[in-house]
């Protein structure tokens, strides 16, 4: 049997495997997934090694950019971003894809989100961060503030983004904070951005963070990272079986997985 995974740490708050699997089972695809919850990315071979059968794996955080020197291969799109998120396995060579790009401006497109001429704030600073800021770089947004806990050459502190930055007109979080089980916190004081009509969120689980909802509070269109997790994973799909597949299956699947959850 084909099998197919997920590597990252930790891996408690992922839905991949009951997707994958689910999708398999759909299209009568005799394959597996499971997930590798590796503590370092120095474990990433030993898990190609020890299963010969593993043809494909998804790579969520902190690996996204770690990944990269083990692979044979990027296409285009992961190689400008410098993260990858999809790896296929063709008989020992592995070949590196980002279906992050995709996903996040299915995001946007599905809920009518205006980036052209915007200033935007992206929390964090990893791998899922580069794919949000080549989306909206490809969208024309006006200005792009890179936030993070420390101050470097291409980010600005959290409070520098307090005292400077408010004006935002759409913020996206790319951090884990606000990420089950730790529910309760939040990366960002929405109140003082008066200006802002958009807050997304790639946290998908829980289906409503603290940060997303304060958002709708405060009469901010607001959407969590469900959607962008089905599109991406059925973008991997078609990578992992090299084909096509329908994309009216992304908002069937997700209207399904999201009723679950509620």
């Amino acid at each position: 049997m084909e099998k197919y995974g997920l590597i990252g740490y930790p891996l408690k708050h992922s839905f991949s495997i009951g997707y994958f699997n689910e999708k398999f089972k759909s299209e009568n695809i005799n394959a597996e997934y499971v997930n590798f919850e590796i503590p370092s990315i120095n474990d990433f071979m030993e898990v190609i090694e020890e299963n010969p059968n593993l043809y494909g794996l998804n790579v969520t955080i902190p690996y996204k950019k770690d990944v990269i020197p083990y692979l044979d291969s990027l296409d285009d799109n992961a190689a400008s971003i410098g993260a990858v998120n999809t790896i296929v396995n063709k008989n020992g060579r592995l070949e590196g894809h980002n279906t992050d790009f995709s996903g996040f401006l299915y995001m946007i497109e599905k809920h009518n989100i205006r980036i052209k001429g915007c200033k935007c704030l992206v929390l964090g600073n990893g791998g899922a961060a580069k794919a949000i800021i080549a989306v909206l770089k490809h969208l024309d947004a006006a200005e792009i503030r890179l936030i993070s806990r420390r101050d470097t050459p291409d980010t600005i502190t959290y409070e520098e983004c307090m005292a400077h930055h408010t004006d935002a007109d759409v913020i996206v979080n790319t951090t884990p904070v606000g990420m089950y089980p730790n529910m309760d916190a939040s990366p960002l004081d929405l109140t003082p951005f008066t200006k802002c009509h958009a807050v997304l969120d790639i946290i998908y689980n829980p289906l409503e963070t603290k940060l997303t909802a304060q958002a709708k509070s405060l009469g901010i269109t607001a959407v969590t990272g469900l959607e962008m997790l089905v599109a991406q994973a059925l973008y991997a799909v078609e990578f992992f079986l090299d084909t096509k597949l329908d994309p009216a299956r992304i908002d069937e699947i997700y209207r399904k997985i999201a009723a679950e959850k509620k």
